[in-house]
C-alpha cells in the first residue's frame, strides 16, 4: 500500500485518533481511507444523475482568522445559475454560517460543494441533496 503524507491542524488529528480509538479502528490511516472512499462515493448515486435538485449547504468558519467569507461569495457569483438563496449569519462571537439553497444537475452541485470544501479556514460543510422533479425514484438513504 503506497503511503502518503497528510497536514492537518493538530486539534484535528487529535480528533481523528479519538474517533478511531472509540470506534475501534485499527488507526488512523483506516479511519482517512474509509472517510476518502465516503467522500468519493458521495456524488456517485445513480438515481439522482440527469434529474432536477435542490440542495442546501451550510458553511461554518472563523469570521476573525480568515478570509472564507470572500471566498463563499466567490464561489457564489461563480456559479450564480444554481445559487437560490444565500443567508450569512453571525454565530456566537468568532464565528459565520453561510447557508445555500442551490439548483441544478448533480455535477453542479457536486462541483459548488467541493470548491467550498476546498476553501481554507472553513470548520464545516454539511449539505444535503433532493430531486425536485416528478420522478418516483426514491431516494438513496
Amino acid at each position: 500500500m503506497t503511503v502518503v503524507s497528510v497536514s492537518m491542524p493538530e486539534s484535528l488529528l487529535e480528533r481523528l485518533d479519538e474517533f478511531a480509538e472509540e470506534h475501534g479502528y485499527t488507526g488512523r490511516s483506516e479511519v482517512v481511507r474509509e472517510a476518502s472512499r465516503n467522500l468519493l462515493s458521495e456524488f456517485e448515486d445513480k438515481q439522482l444523475e440527469g434529474r432536477e435538485l435542490m440542495s442546501t449547504v451550510t458553511v461554518v468558519f472563523d469570521h476573525e482568522t480568515s478570509s472564507a467569507e470572500e471566498r463563499m461569495m466567490q464561489v457564489r457569483h461563480d456559479h450564480e445559475d444554481i445559487v437560490v438563496s444565500n443567508v450569512h449569519n453571525h454565530v456566537g462571537d468568532h464565528y459565520c454560517m453561510e447557508l445555500f439553497i442551490l439548483e441544478g444537475p448533480l455535477d453542479e452541485i457536486s462541483t459548488f460543494v467541493g470548491k467550498i470544501r476546498a476553501t481554507s479556514d472553513v470548520l464545516s460543510v454539511d449539505y444535503s441533496v433532493i430531486p425536485v422533479d416528478d420522478d418516483d425514484v426514491p431516494l438513496a438513504g
